[in-house]
């Protein structure tokens, strides 16, 4: 949609050539045919070293006023989505992993109660009832124990921190964004768990969500990474060094319902 987005869809990519042109115009084409909003999609390649970069340019060439490419010269995705958020227009800002594991059906149900003012955050979860998963043991385990640990360490209460589809209104995301440290995977982990101590209201949508073969995540060194990130967490919120907004500021927030 032409003009200034509500939704900014932010596709946060490294290295994906093989994947990259297919899924983000499947991605337009369900946009376009079954999203009530004003949208625009931006493609925000972080260091890649293959033949993603011309590709995000041919992508925003092809789809004018629809897809916009974005490059920064350091790797990291919360790098990616800390960077074009804070710069954001629209009024909700949403990310989703170019391997779209999770069924775009869902999109709508994770905007909507931000739109329209019942939540701040909204976040996809496959481990709530009514989600539906199709991946590998190995990974439902790790995926389960780690959000045990941050339940067990941090006390939260959202169920699944690390699904790669999330949405935040904007005027939320600048009072958390400033307070947000992790550059990399636990970028989103610990923007729920600020979120969720500053008083945000969560919104948790259940996916269908299927496995990529193609991840190339290095689960040992980012599960180490993301141990230090929740006690970074721990010890700033308990020694009181980590300031959060009062309780979030709702009264300067948008209110009511959005129009589409």
């Amino acid at each position: 949609m032409y003009g200034v987005p509500l939704v900014e869809i932010v596709v946060p990519v490294r290295n994906e050539q093989r994947e990259l042109t297919d899924h983000v115009t499947r991605l337009v084409e369900h946009l376009q045919r079954d999203f009530p909003y004003a949208w625009l999609v931006t493609i925000a390649d972080n260091g890649s070293t293959d033949g993603t970069w011309s590709l995000a340019q041919q992508l925003e060439q092809a789809h004018p006023g629809l897809v916009r490419a974005v490059h920064l010269d350091l790797p990291g995705r919360g790098r990616a989505l800390h960077t074009v958020w804070s710069a954001s227009d629209a009024d909700v800002v949403t990310y989703m992993d170019v391997d779209l594991s999770t069924d775009l059906t869902a999109l709508v149900p994770l905007v909507e109660p931000l739109l329209s003012g019942r939540s701040e955050l909204a976040a996809g979860t496959r481990l709530a009832p009514g989600a539906h998963v199709v991946r590998g043991l190995k990974r439902e385990v790790i995926s389960r124990c780690y959000n045990l640990l941050l339940r067990a360490i941090l006390r939260v209460r959202f169920s699944d921190a690390q699904c790669g589809f999330k949405a935040i209104r904007t005027d939320a995301a600048r009072a958390l964004l400033p307070l947000v440290e992790d550059r990399a995977w636990f970028f989103d982990t610990e923007m729920l768990v600020l979120a969720e101590r500053a008083g945000l209201r969560i919104h948790e949508v259940p996916v269908d969500w299927t496995d990529s073969p193609d991840s190339r995540v290095k689960i040992a060194a980012t599960a180490l990474a993301d141990l230090r990130g929740m006690w970074r967490l721990r010890v700033g919120l308990t020694t009181g060094r980590l300031k959060l907004p009062a309780l979030y500021i709702i009264e300067t927030a948008l209110t009511g319902e959005i129009a589409p």
